[in-house]
């Protein structure tokens, strides 16, 4: 069984994430003991969105051209509106999100941020969530959509939104503590 304390977790992101689905995340999984970074599309401070407006920003560690999914156990994909529709348009971060699906990585994404596992073509026939308003998305994808707080599919984490982080974080940490999932392809 993997140490929180050994773990190095990914969170990928550009500007308009939902700023409780990034910040709940880093600093729980950090304060659990895991080395945490954030890759943005250039490498750049991103700024999250809260209550219908802008918040804070956030630094980034690394580029996400520049990611290797072998450097990590996890890979943490928040939500809002903005972040992934504009993550899913970009080649090299929907590849980064397949290598570390076949990589047999945790993959842990929330709210809108399924979106980046349908572009990546990893949904099909797994049992997953997301925000209401992308169901048919997921299920036209080929995912078993549930209404839950977290859904799992072999180290494939799959929540609703900022009210399930709770559930969510607590899932990525069980998973990180099970180490990588062999699993089948989608």
């Amino acid at each position: 069984m993997p140490s929180m304390n050994e773990a190095r977790i990914l969170i990928m992101a550009t500007n308009g994430f939902e700023q409780s689905e990034l910040m709940e995340p880093l600093n729980k999984l950090r304060g659990a003991g895991a080395t945490v970074h954030v890759a943005t599309l250039d490498g750049k401070p991103i700024k999250g969105w809260k209550d219908k407006n802008w918040g804070d920003s956030v630094d980034a560690d690394l580029k996400i051209s520049d990611v290797k999914a072998d450097d990590y156990i996890a890979l943490v994909l928040p939500g809002g509106q903005m972040n992934p529709d504009i993550l899913r348009a970009d080649e090299t971060a929907v590849q980064k999100v397949k290598d570390f699906v076949t990589g047999n990585k945790i993959v842990a994404a929330i709210c809108h941020a399924p979106w980046l596992l349908i572009e990546a073509g990893v949904m099909r026939g797994r049992e997953a969530t997301s925000y209401h308003s992308i169901k048919t998305d997921m299920t036209n994808a080929g995912a078993k959509w549930a209404d839950k707080e977290v859904a799992i599919d072999n180290g494939i984490i799959t929540s609703r939104s900022p009210k399930d982080l709770d559930a969510f974080i607590s899932k990525i940490i069980e998973e990180v503590k099970e180490g990588e999932h062999q699993r089948r392809a989608a």
